[in-house]
């Protein structure tokens, strides 16, 4: 390999570990990174896992319970007598000194009514399951609309680098030209320091505005939970036109949908649902209890003629029962619980009419903001256009001695504004659209 190819090849290398440094992160990119990564969204779903382990064991409640037990007991006697035993018509001595004995057993229990309280609790045992579920759902569309928000920022603010950037490129010029006219003495040297100073001015508004592009990214990246020191950088897509001033949809259907999909809706209709059943479980309180016991039992000891097997054989027994549990009087516990259940059930009620206010509210809030920053981005369009022709005569004229530094400097810092309002017209119009796509149920996308 010749000197000239090795250099080559090095310096394709080195270019793509820096390409690859710099990945440039589209939104969806970001949306699967975060939905895969994010610890709050994993902590939801271990309490969904866990939950889903409440409903099993709370299924098998409904079966009987079955133990086995055993005892074994051993003693030492080491100061006994002697025994004399008449066994088959022959003497025997005897001295136990140590003695033992043993009992084993099966016991088994089973509930076969307690009021359906084993059968409710099962049922609050799902609803409490699909809840932790809906809650996962909440985090994760909590995060998307996060990302999507500080994506939108970063896409505003990277336009806005740019636009100071050429407002710098501007200022140069004309400072440039001024100092042309000061040589020839066609400008005073005071309107040259002026415009000097413009220019050091228009660089702090470009670090400024370059500092809190740094910062959205720093957000995004540990929203994304990234905490390494690579350097992170958000692909910028080609937002059109069309994106901007596309069709809003009615905010009545947007908020219909989102009643059928949103979580948190959902969630607020499975409390009710859980209070309803919290009552009928509080009921339980004025029913009987009926429970079915069963066991089998044996036992041997020593000092016995028998062997083991004969002793547990002989002393096999056998027994079952039933229990009844009549409530008569419990201090009123059963109907306290009642009524502080009907009371939780009210207050659920007026939680999901709350939550499907704030709904609205959200919804009619972001409806009324991408219609006013289409209106906004239409005039505001036309606006940047006319401070741009206001702003090259104003310079053509400054050239020629027509224009003094003071209109120059307003002509430039009314072309400024206008542009920094047409971006945010026309980011918060995205941003607005897309989150009102969002809730009616449509993936975020720009």
């Amino acid at each position: 390999m010749n000197k000239k190819h090795f250099l080559t090849t090095l310096a394709m290398l080195l270019t793509s570990n820096v390409m690859w440094g710099q990945k440039a992160w589209t939104l969806q990119e970001c949306l699967d990174y975060a939905l895969a990564n994010n610890l709050q969204l994993q902590q939801k779903k271990i309490a969904a896992a866990s939950s889903h382990e409440d409903v099993l064991q709370s299924q098998s409640a409904l079966f009987p319970s079955v133990s086995f037990s055993t005892n074994q007991n051993a003693s030492w006697r080491p100061f006994a007598e002697t025994t004399i035993n008449l066994t088959n018509g022959s003497m025997t001595t005897n001295r136990n000194t140590v003695s033992y004995n043993g009992s084993y057993g099966i016991n088994a229990n089973w509930t076969v009514w307690n009021g359906n309280r084993n059968t409710n609790i099962i049922k609050q045992n799902k609803v409490n399951e699909q809840m932790a579920e809906l809650a996962v759902e909440q985090q994760a569309n909590t995060i998307q609309e996060q990302i999507a928000q500080l994506y939108v920022q970063i896409l505003y603010e990277t336009e806005a680098v740019h636009v100071c950037q050429e407002i710098i490129k501007a200022s140069e010029m004309q400072r440039d030209r001024a100092k042309v006219m000061v040589d020839v003495g066609s400008l005073a040297r005071v309107d040259f320091v002026q415009l000097d100073a413009q220019v050091s001015q228009d660089q702090y508004a470009l670090i400024q505005a370059q500092s809190q592009l740094a910062n959205y990214k720093l957000q995004l990246k540990q929203l994304l939970e990234i905490h390494d020191s690579e350097p992170f950088d958000v692909a910028i897509p080609n937002v059109d036109e069309q994106q901007i001033l596309s069709a809003i949809p009615d905010e009545q259907s947007i908020y219909n949908a989102a009643l059928e999909n949103r979580p948190e809706i959902q969630s607020s209709k499975l409390n009710i649902k859980l209070s309803e059943i919290a009552i009928a479980s509080a009921r339980a309180g004025y029913m009987p209890t009926v429970s079915v016991n069963a066991s089998i039992g044996t036992n041997n000891s020593s000092g016995q003629d028998t062997d083991f097997f004969k002793q547990v054989k002989t002393n096999l027994s056998n027994s079952i029962g039933l229990s009844v549990s009549v409530p008569l009087f419990d201090n009123h516990q059963a109907r306290t619980n009642i009524r502080k259940a009907k009371y939780t059930l009210q207050t659920n009620e007026l939680n999901l009419q709350e939550q499907q206010k704030q709904l609205y509210s959200t919804i009619e809030n972001y409806w009324l903001n991408a219609t006013t920053s289409h209106q906004q981005y239409i005039y505001a369009k036309a606006n940047v256009k006319s401070m741009q022709e206001s702003y090259d005569l104003v310079s053509e004229q400054f050239n020629l001695g027509l224009k003094n530094i003071v209109e120059l400097t307003t002509g430039k810092n009314n072309l400024l504004q206008a542009e920094q309002q047409l971006l945010q017209t026309k980011y918060t119009a995205l941003l607005n659209c897309t989150l009102l796509n969002f809730y009616a149920g449509e993936d975020l996308k720009f």
